[in-house]
């Protein structure tokens, strides 16, 4: 019996195949390899403590992290929430006669909510985008809104690009608030305390609180790539 006949029936895997394709495998699995190295790394240097090599790439720490692989403590924080903040955005709209007109206020945390509520696997997208969204634009902005930082800017575009994909979401399922081409956004946050439970003696405030953001204008590239500009 050819004993070469035997070992090639037996071949698995990246020997399988012929020598150019074991190339091109063997270049792919090490390209991805070093970019898992290199954001494990990463995201090792960003939760890591102050060291020589995070103020020495801090710079480049920071861009590889933010805004989608930010990593956060919260769950282990000693002191639990105490408050409910809510993302809710209004868009400014062009109608066919070139009037523009302001819709009312969209709460959409609340549309993120009704799509987690009882669902035995929710999203992890909806449970956090938009908070993590604000505390990304709180932590690179002054209480003027006044930019702090090289982040400032991105931030500013992360939040403008969910609220614009949020409101085409909506106008494609139908809703009459936006019948018109979509000019400017903004956004605020409103925070709510949470009451005192009913066996408290305790009082607390329960009026909310607004942190209104800017108008920001809505160009093409912040619509997903099958919508373009209504």
């Amino acid at each position: 019996m050819d004993t070469h006949v035997d070992e090639d029936r037996n071949a698995a895997g990246i020997l399988a195949l012929s020598l150019p394709y074991q190339v091109v495998a063997a270049v792919a699995l090490a390209v991805v390899g070093v970019l898992a190295c290199v954001h494990l790394t990463m995201v090792f240097l960003h939760v890591a403590p102050t060291n020589t090599l995070t103020e020495r790439h801090g710079r480049a720490v920071d861009d590889w992290i933010y805004p989608e692989f930010e990593q956060n403590w919260k769950l282990f924080a000693p002191n639990p929430l105490q408050q409910n903040v809510s993302v809710e955005v209004r868009a400014e709209l062009a109608t066919e006669g070139g009037a523009r007109t302001t819709t009312g206020w969209i709460d959409l945390t609340a549309q993120d909510a009704r799509a987690i509520r009882h669902h035995p696997f929710p999203s992890h997208t909806q449970q956090n985008q938009l908070r993590r969204a604000v505390d990304f634009y709180l932590g690179s902005h002054s209480e003027e809104d006044t930019r702090e930082g090289p982040r400032g800017r991105l931030s500013e575009e992360y939040m403008r690009r969910i609220a614009v994909l949020r409101l085409d979401r909506l106008a494609a399922q139908g809703d009459r608030r936006l019948g018109g081409d979509l000019r400017r956004v903004q956004l605020r946050s409103v925070t709510r305390p949470v009451p005192a439970p009913a066996w408290s003696t305790g009082t607390a405030a329960t009026t909310p609180s607004y942190r209104d953001f800017p108008w920001w204008p809505v160009s093409r590239s912040d619509h997903g790539p099958a919508e373009g500009v209504r």
